[in-house]
């Protein structure tokens, strides 16, 4: 905090405005590294993760947190690479030539307040005293702020700055909270963000079919934005979670077991990890006291690569996304310009010289630890400092200060025939350099450097695998990478053989229910994620065609499903065809049945001057035997596909003929009874029913059912279709009525004819005549009757095809009971009894 005190005036002095005087209140903390320089370039990094606890009275003024622990190798690396490109721009005759870059570099120990405290320091400066033309409302010395290494702080550090228009460029803070510009309006930073980063690993447990996992993660903003974000997509792509947990390394250690036994407990053998890489230190340390099942770790960029995490063997065959490998010349070598004259010029490397070591540089540090002796030779150290094999956040780091560079070169510098000039002494402000980095677009080292609208980099991700080198050691290796800028479905890409868990070399499987096949469809389990689900097999007449189907779909009306319900096929269409069995006898009863009536016609007519042939009345004999023949005949119209007109046909052919046949037996049935009266004393009975009236009363009657048929066929004819309701899994094509009013009604006038026929017949069946033909034409007509009155219930009841075979049936047996009964008792007598065929032996009576 800076405070107003007293204007300064000089009494005896000229001066043209009175200068305020600005006072720092409070301690200044102490940069790990600074370097004076014509713009300065602030720096925040976690060089140590623990703070020390002081318990304030509030009787004197507070002390500054103090960071403690270890030195974290791996921020200090960040530092170093930081320094190492601004000595690189330094020395630059392109960019920024004749200016030199300073840097204050702090540490922000992971904690918020001392990352606040860093804020407010960078936008104030050092100086305890000095003045100022108007106010002290702002004094930086930074023209931007490189850090920080987590999005917690980060936030923090950029509600402070973006009061002051400074740049804070991250190169680890990838919360997708920190794209809000209406809230961070100076922040940026050239490491992706989480929006991607969660995106990336919902595809990647998608692309294996990882439907049912565990999700932990880190409680900040970076696990708590980040798992949010990761949630939503998985959502999206149908991933369940079987649990969520959060932590926090401070959390007690209760906590962390609970959470362990969570994992070690559960069904999900995938478990997805957005955490720091100090939380996810504390929970491995866990797991390994008690190691349970194996599970396949998706691990998150900010641990995933995190090569002190890779002695736990238990998380090989852990993949995740990581930052693009890169290679960034002249570092390894900088890094490793370390002797202990120059480790002894800083306390922070002072501090990392002991740890590693395990010696002191200082005396009066730690009496119980040797002395350094020189011996010491940090390029056979192994450590996070000294890994450069695998450059990821350290290039996010190097690319930070060469946009900062960049930025500001296009203020201070311009082009004049080809030379660069720049002017040092510019009043530089860091709303400037805001405004350029905005713009910058510009490739260095062979790695793209540009902001989008939200500050957020193009989002490229490498996709690593944790495997054991020949050496049994576990290294990073990278098998595909992830592309936001790609279509959706071509993102992802492996282009190499994967470990899965620990040496596995299938990969294993993560569903809370077994996939449904095709032919079957998912049912969610009550009180489940929609994950958990059971295999239903589709119903009647619906099929499903592809895997984990919601819902079966309902074959079109022409088709129907195949056994296994995954294809519709169509359905087979059945008619009474000829080359059936059925079909073969009904035509060969028909066949015959026509054979046999023109049989009997030869007979009747090579016999025709007999006693027995002239006493039944040749003619409408002879027109029976026709009209038998033709009833026959038209069973065979009903067999074979039905068409328009074999549809027309069958029908009115059936009803006409057989009106025909009855009008005959009525004809000879009234011919009997008219001669037997005339054979009583003063009757002329014949004379009235001769053959004019028989063959007008046959004519007559025919003509009614064909003028019935003819109203039929002109209103509502019969026609072909396809009969989709008596059999779902089959077609029966038949022959619709058309008019059911006219079919009964050829029906009922064949009935009505055969009724008064039967009576007149019964009423003849006793004359007294030794060959008496109405006891014949009862008996037929007894069979006819019974045949049509047991056809029309069966022909109800009949399905399909068999509709049509009932009503040959009944055409047929009616046939044969007429040509049977009438006829062959006639022919019979003709052929094997040839004397009773004289007139002698039809007078005779009983």
């Amino acid at each position: 905090m800076i405070q107003n005190t007293d204007a300064v005036t000089g009494a005896g002095l000229s001066v043209e405005a009175s200068l305020v005087k600005c006072t720092l209140q409070g301690t200044a903390r102490l940069p790990a590294f600074s370097i004076d320089g014509d713009f300065v370039l602030g720096g925040a990094f976690f060089l140590h993760f623990q703070t020390q606890t002081v318990v304030n009275n509030y009787t004197i003024q507070p002390e500054l947190s103090r960071c403690t622990g270890s030195v974290n190798a791996r921020d200090l690396h960040f530092t170093r690479t930081m320094i190492f490109a601004i000595e690189e721009i330094n020395n630059s005759t392109k960019l920024l030539p004749g200016i030199r870059l300073g840097y204050q570099i702090y540490d922000t120990c992971s904690a918020v307040p001392v990352a606040v405290h860093v804020a407010f320091q960078l936008s104030n400066g050092q100086d305890a005293v000095f003045y100022k033309g108007s106010n002290c409302s702002q004094s930086s010395v930074v023209m931007a702020v490189i850090g920080d290494s987590g999005s917690t702080p980060s936030i923090s550090m950029s509600h402070i700055l973006g009061s002051f228009n400074i740049p804070l460029v991250s190169h680890f803070a990838t919360c997708a909270c920190l794209s809000d510009k209406h809230q961070y309006p100076t922040f940026f930073r050239t490491i992706p963000s989480d929006y991607y980063q969660a995106a990336a690993l919902a595809k990647l447990v998608k692309h294996f079919g990882w439907t049912w996992i565990g999700a932990i993660h880190s409680d900040s903003y970076y696990g708590n934005y980040g798992m949010a974000t990761f949630l939503e997509t998985a959502y999206r792509e149908g991933i369940c979670v079987e649990y969520i947990e959060s932590f926090d390394w401070t959390h007690p250690q209760s906590k962390i077991q609970r959470l362990a036994d969570v994992i070690r407990r559960s069904t999900a053998t995938v478990v997805v990890a957005f955490t720091s890489p100090g939380d996810m230190k504390i929970l491995l340390k866990e797991l390994a006291l008690q190691p349970g099942p194996s599970r396949q770790w998706i691990g998150s960029e900010a641990w995933i690569t995190d090569s002190s995490l890779m002695s736990f063997t238990f998380c090989t065959g852990a993949i995740g996304v990581a930052i693009q490998k890169s290679v960034i010349p002249g570092l390894r070598d900088f890094l490793l310009d370390l002797s202990p004259s120059k480790v002894a010029s800083s306390s922070v490397l002072t501090e990392f010289w002991e740890d590693v070591f395990n010696c002191t540089l200082r005396k009066t540090s730690h009496p119980n630890k040797r002395a350094c002796d020189g011996t010491e030779d940090i390029k056979t150290l192994k450590s996070p400092y000294t890994e450069t094999s695998q450059l990821r956040v350290s290039n996010m780091v190097y690319k930070a200060v060469y946009a900062i560079a960049h930025a500001i070169h296009n203020v201070v510098c311009h082009k004049e025939n080809a030379t660069i000039h720049c002017n040092k002494y510019i009043r530089l402000e860091p709303k400037q350099v805001l405004t350029e980095l905005k713009k910058i677009n510009i490739s260095q080292n062979g790695y793209h450097i540009s902001f989008d609208k939200n500050g957020d980099p193009i989002a490229f991700y490498e996709l690593v695998n944790w495997q054991k080198s020949e050496s049994a050691i576990i290294e990073p290796v990278t098998v595909g990478y992830y592309d936001a800028s790609l279509p959706m479905g071509e993102q992802i890409r492996i282009n190499r053989n994967l470990t899965w868990l620990e040496d596995g070399t299938q990969v294993p499987v993560s569903v809370c229910s077994e996939r449904c096949p095709p032919g079957t469809r998912k049912v969610l389990q009550k009180g489940k994620p929609i994950c958990c689900y059971d295999c239903l097999s589709c119903p009647e007449g619906e099929i499903s065609n592809m895997t984990d189907a919601p819902d079966c779909i309902l074959c079109p009306k022409e088709f129907w499903p195949n056994t296994e319900k995954n294809s519709c096929f169509p359905k087979p269409v059945e008619f009474l065809s000829f080359g059936e069995v059925l079909s073969i006898i009904l035509a060969t009863f028909s066949v015959s049945g026509a054979c046999l009536a023109i049989f009997a016609a030869v007979i009747f007519f090579r016999h025709r001057s007999t006693p027995i042939v002239r006493a039944n009345n040749s003619e409408l004999s002879f027109l029976l035997l026709f009209s038998l023949t033709l009833c026959f005949l038209c069973a065979l119209t009903f067999i074979g596909a039905p068409s328009r007109w074999s549809c027309m046909l069958r029908h009115t052919a059936f009803g006409i003929t057989f009106v025909l046949c009855i009008s005959c037996v009525l004809g000879k049935t009234i011919v009997v009874l008219m001669a037997f009266k005339a054979t009583l004393p003063g009757s002329n009975a014949m004379k009235w029913f001769g053959p004019p009236q028989q063959r007008l009363t046959v004519l007559t009657f025919t003509f009614i059912q064909v003028i019935i048929c003819t109203v039929w066929l002109v209103l509502s004819p019969p026609f072909p279709v396809k009969n989709l309701t008596t059999y779902k899994e089959k077609i029966i094509l038949e022959c619709a009525l058309g008019s059911v009013v006219g079919f009964w009604s050829v029906l009922g006038y064949i009935g009505l004819l055969a009724i008064f026929c039967f009576a007149l017949a019964v009423l003849a069946r006793k004359l007294p005549d030794n060959f008496n033909e109405a006891k014949m034409i009862t008996f037929s007509m007894l069979i006819f009757c019974a045949v049509w009155i047991t056809f029309i219930p069966a022909y109800v009841s009949s399905p399909g095809k068999f509709t049509v075979a009932v009503e040959i049936f009944a055409i047929l047996a009616s046939s044969f009971g007429l040509i049977l009964c009438i006829f062959a008792p006639k022919c019979f007598i003709i052929l094997f009894q040839p004397e009773k065929n004289n007139k002698k032996s039809l007078m005779n009576k009983n």
